[in-house]
């Protein structure tokens, strides 16, 4: 019998933001917390666990937008839907503006955690699983990185 623990699930390791490389290391320095924007963002330069660099390129996570958008655009939706399930939408009241501000406060509250969600996510679709990583080195990425141009957004 052997002592190896099991893999993580794909989703699982993106929805706990861990490396998609191994899907143990951490990919963030801090958890996601509201209104804490800079602090929840500060990604560890490799993966802790299996010296995965996390920043591929200089604005390697451009695209993140896209999918931060997506996500919110879901989450939107979701809570529409349970707010007519369980409240109702009618056009002779306020109720949908109710709606509206319950769900951009939702949104505000829990953006840290859908912007780390979104970078988790890209960074996967980039970076696939390697159930060998501790015998196989990382690709390298330097010809694609620029110390003087890495955070300058």
């Amino acid at each position: 019998m052997t002592s190896e623990k099991a893999s993580r699930s794909y989703l699982t390791s993106v929805f706990n933001c861990r490396c998609p490389r191994c899907r143990e290391g951490k990919l963030f320095q801090y958890p996601a917390r509201p209104f804490r924007f800079k602090r929840s963002m500060q990604m560890n330069k490799n993966c802790t666990v299996c010296n995965q660099v996390t920043e591929l390129e200089v604005g390697f996570y451009y695209g993140t937008s896209f999918v931060s958008y997506t996500l919110g655009i879901l989450i939107s939706v979701f809570s529409l839907i349970l707010w007519f399930i369980t409240v109702g939408i009618s056009i002779n009241d306020n109720r949908f503006f109710y709606w509206l501000a319950a769900n951009s406060i939702l949104l505000l509250l829990i953006q840290p955690w859908i912007m780390q969600l979104s970078r988790s996510f890209w960074i996967s679709w980039f970076v696939k699983y390697d159930p060998n990583w501790k015998t196989n080195k990382p690709k390298d990425f330097l010809e694609r990185q620029n110390s003087e141009q890495a955070n300058n957004w």
